[in-house]
């Protein structure tokens, strides 16, 4: 499930966001942190199951919502999380606006659209 980030996920959405290779300290990552938290353009959202387990990042400019953080716990990646997040991404934002990945986050979630989703009930 998709939930919002909030004030009180901080650590873990740090850590989660931490995983990914163009962060690459802790002061450029609480950089970012902030300006989820401060600018309303910006919007953070954590994937939780029993625990938090990825948080994807996206900024809206204009007509379009631009995926720019995704992130999977190590140890539950390969199980289809990160393919989930930007899905339901699509499905809340695709109707209003335009999707589409920065650069960080293109090859991601091309590889995304074009694979088949695992099976699902």
């Amino acid at each position: 499930m998709l939930i919002r980030y909030k004030k009180s996920f901080e650590k873990i959405a740090m850590g989660l966001l931490s995983f990914m290779p163009e962060v690459s300290d802790l002061k450029m990552l609480q950089g970012i942190i902030k300006e989820y938290e401060t600018n309303e353009n910006w919007n953070l959202f954590l994937w939780k199951e029993e625990d938090i387990l990825g948080t994807i990042g996206i900024r809206v400019e204009g007509r379009k919502v631009v995926i720019q953080h995704v992130s999977v716990n190590p140890s539950h990646r390969n199980s289809g999380i990160g393919r989930q997040m930007i899905r339901r991404i699509q499905e809340n934002f695709g109707s209003q606006y335009e999707i589409c990945a920065d650069e960080a986050t293109e090859s991601f979630v091309v590889k995304c659209e074009t694979q088949r989703p695992s099976s699902q009930v």
